[in-house]
Formats: structure tokens, sequence, C-alpha cells
């Protein structure tokens, strides 16, 4: 058993979409139309055939109450492995990302949390050798 994809909650896809490929750098995967939305997916550059991020549609009435929950309590909704944090952070803070927590040393490992513009907090690592 393996994971295949994983999902994010988005309030508008193709915003999503532009923020997802545009600003952090994902390719898009699959867009398959379905009604008023589609499957909806973004994966890695550096593994193209592996983990797809589905960028789902947040209208299930409970989720929009979770996400401001997580975000009200500043906790990320997933993490997404960098090599090296401080350098992403500096990437995507120039390219307008606002951060709700700078790198921080964890001892083991180094974080930071950014607003995906989507609803969502999200947390970026980088295990420490």
């Amino acid at each position: 058993m393996r994971v295949n994809v994983m999902s994010v909650l988005v309030d508008d896809q193709a915003k999503a979409l532009r923020f997802y490929t545009e600003v952090l750098g994902f390719q898009p995967k699959r867009e398959i139309p379905l009604g008023e939305h589609s499957w909806l997916t973004v994966v890695s550059p550096e593994d193209p055939d592996g983990v797809e991020l589905s960028l789902e549609p947040d209208e299930h009435p409970a989720a929009r109450p979770f996400k401001q929950a997580l975000v009200a309590d500043g906790i990320p909704f997933t993490s997404f492995a960098v090599a090296d944090v401080a350098a992403e952070h500096e990437r995507l803070t120039a390219l307008g990302v606002r951060f709700t927590q700078p790198p921080a040393d964890m001892g083991v490992v180094t974080t930071a949390v950014f607003d995906d513009t989507c609803g969502n907090l999200i947390q970026i690592a980088a295990m420490k050798d």
C-alpha cells in the first residue's frame, strides 16, 4: 500500500492552480471536468509520477469551518518537504507569499508556515542531517 493522492481543500480551483504551479512550482497532472469543478491534481517536478496533490473544492459544509479553525489556531493543513527552508522562505517571500511562521529550528527539523491564499496554512520542512 502507498499514498498516491492527498488533498488540500481550496476555495477556488483556478486560483489554487495558479498559486500551486506559478508560485510554489508544482506541475499540473490531471484536470478532469466534473460538472462545476474538476478532478484537479498537481505533482512535484522532482517526482512527476509520485504522489498527486488534489486541489479539492472546500464546498462540503464541514470543510470551511474546519479550515477556519486550523488557521485560527495557526495549524498547518499539511506539510511539504524542501531541501532548504531558509532558501525557500526567501524565494517565496520575494514572490509575495505571506508567512505566518518564519523559519524555525525545531531540533531535528526546520519549519516555516505560509498562507496558500486558498484558506490554508501550509508548512514547509527540512530534516537535518
